[in-house]
């Protein structure tokens, strides 16, 4: 076992020198195939970029969160076509149900904001669960891709100003408070829906007022 993980970051670490001097896109092209299939150390490679060329920082992001996002349609379409058993072998049932009330509820925020979160939040978990609750595909694309640039360009403003070793300072606090970060994302997706809900009644009202 241990071979044959030697032998998958070998082959990330030649993958990844590969795709790396293309720049841009060569950003994109690793980001794809960390959210669709080989698993790579997305936010130090970008982290890297950002602090060789400054002054397109942004560039790398938007192109990371653009692969991110197709790369992602992968696992989304294989909990599409049938994904529901393969899920409960992954979670629990009350764990799965959480996820489907999740989804059911707001599934644009659902999937916004772990796709905001840095490593270890399980991403893919959510992204697959989107796939067997049936999210629509307008939505999926809107949430993973704006909430990868908010991570993205979140951390390449903290490389620009404390250095590249801020992303791994940041992956630590994320493992050590992991829970802690959650709650808080939790309370900021409440705030986000009941701001989402007063605004529909407002213009409800507003409409019926008119009227």
């Amino acid at each position: 076992m241990k071979h044959l993980i030697s032998l998958f970051l070998k082959f990330s670490a030649w993958l990844v020198a590969i795709l790396k001097p293309l720049g841009f896109w060569g950003v994109g092209a690793i980001a794809l195939l960390d959210s669709s299939t080989i698993p790579v150390p997305m936010d130090l490679i970008i982290s890297g970029y950002v602090w060789a060329d400054r002054r397109h920082f942004f560039l790398y992001c938007l192109m990371a969160s653009i692969g991110s996002t197709i790369g992602g349609l992968l696992p989304f379409y294989l909990g599409r076509a049938g994904g529901e058993l393969f899920l409960l072998k992954r979670v629990d049932r009350a764990r799965y149900e959480q996820l489907r009330d999740r989804f059911e509820r707001q599934e644009f925020f659902a999937l916004f904001v772990p796709s905001m979160l840095p490593p270890p939040t399980p991403w893919k978990l959510f992204v697959f669960g989107a796939g067997v609750f049936k999210m629509r595909i307008r939505d999926f694309l809107a949430a993973v891709f704006l909430g990868r640039l908010v991570r993205f360009t979140a951390e390449a403003l903290l490389v620009l100003y404390y250095g590249p070793e801020i992303v791994t300072v940041v992956h630590e606090l994320a493992k050590k408070h992991l829970v802690a970060m959650l709650a808080g994302m939790g309370v900021v997706l409440g705030v986000l829906v009941l701001i989402a809900v007063r605004k529909g009644l407002s213009k409800r009202r507003a409409g019926e007022f008119e009227n």
